[in-house]
Formats: C-alpha cells, structure tokens, sequence
C-alpha cells in the first residue's frame, strides 16, 4: 500500500515537473498543495468541431445538382476531333452506317460512322434519315462515330 501510493506521488511529480504542452492550446489547471511539495494538475479541454468543414461539401452538392437539372447539352470539347452534321442514308451490320456530311459536295463519298459508346449502352436506336452529330478522326476523314441522334 505504501509503496504503490509512493510510487503514484513520483508519477505525478514526474509529471508536473516536465512543462511540455499538449496539442491544445486551452487548458485549465488546479493546483495541490502538501506540507511537502506543490503538484499541479492539467486537464484538456475538448473542443467541437467548426460547421465550416461540411459547408464546402453542402455547397459542392448544391453545384452538383444545378449541373443535372440543366437541360441544354453540354460537352467536353476535344481537340483532336472534327465534329460534323450530317444523314444517315445507308445501315449496315454491325452498329455501322453510311453517312453524309451536311455542305459537302456532292463528289464526296460517304463516311463509314459507326455508334459511340453512350448511344449503344443507353439502346438509342440510329434508323435511315435520322440527322446525326458525327466525330471524324484527323487521320482518317472516311471513318467517323456518331454521337448524337438528332430529335
């Protein structure tokens, strides 16, 4: 008994005897006076969490849900593509399909386009004389992708 409350006097001596600072800067202290010596007590105050942590988030959501209500299209734009309207005249197998190029001339052969990924996963099906939005690849002006299906 009396050697575990001697050893529980030098912790605390230890202790108040070290002034190292915790990672708190508001800290309220009480002090214990004896015949002997003076031992003071530290105890940390917590404190609550700032709402400006979550008002960022709240107003990326906000953001967020004006993008999805609009309703006019808006695109990435992609530097090494050409984008052209044109008509579907001709369907072939395989998601392929003959097409021609609004304001090109009539000597101009067709563009073999075939469907993006978007209109193929979303089953928007591509008939003939449908106007289309076709990207056209800088090195091959013959090939395109169609990427939309106009109303």
């Amino acid at each position: 008994m009396m050697r575990s409350l001697f050893l529980i006097l030098t912790a605390i001596l230890c202790i108040s005897s070290t002034n190292v600072s915790a990672f708190s800067t508001s800290r309220s202290s009480a002090r214990i006076h004896t015949a002997q010596t003076t031992y003071s007590f530290t105890r940390l105050q917590t404190t609550t969490p700032s709402s400006t942590a979550l008002f960022g988030k709240k107003e990326a959501r906000a953001q967020g849900n004006e993008r999805k209500n609009r309703t006019e299209r808006v695109k990435k734009v992609k530097d090494d593509v050409i984008e052209v309207e044109g008509s579907v005249i001709e369907s072939l197998p395989n998601a392929m399909f003959r097409c021609t190029i609004d304001g090109a001339p009539d000597t101009q052969e067709p563009v073999l386009a075939t469907i993006s990924g978007k209109i193929r996963k979303n089953y928007v099906k591509i008939l003939v004389g449908d106007r289309v939005t076709i990207e056209l690849s800088p090195y091959d002006l013959t090939r395109g992708r169609i990427t939309f299906r106009k109303r």
